[in-house]
């Protein structure tokens, strides 16, 4: 099985699992080539939630320039919402699965059909 296939997979487990949320599996795969080559190395494909600028990034590169969102106070709401219900404690954050949660909080999926 490709690499890839076998991170979504996980992915989706994380999503099940860990975030009590049932995957759009096609739109999770769209989200996951999205992101790019950052899902194969360890630094980028997990995100740093206590980090201020990893926050920081995830809302204007994402949020802002991916995705089209107007700057304001709700994209680190809902950042911080998604990372609560994928647990603060947990250690690993995948970048995939939060960023498909954020696309799924502010209706984007259409970017990705």
């Amino acid at each position: 099985m490709p690499k890839r296939n076998v991170l979504i997979a996980r992915y989706a487990a994380d999503l099940r699992e860990k975030c009590g949320i049932e995957p759009d599996m096609d739109l999770l795969t769209e989200v996951t080539i999205a992101v790019g080559p950052a899902i194969y190395h360890s630094e980028t494909a997990i995100v740093s939630a206590e980090t201020q600028g990893e926050l920081a990034k995830i809302k204007n590169n994402f949020l802002i320039r991916k995705l089209g969102l107007p700057d304001g106070p709700e994209l680190m709401e809902a950042i911080d919402a998604a990372i609560e219900t994928y647990g603060r404690s947990e250690p690993q954050k995948y970048r995939a699965v939060l960023y498909y949660m954020l696309v799924r909080e502010f209706g984007k999926e259409s970017l990705y059909a």
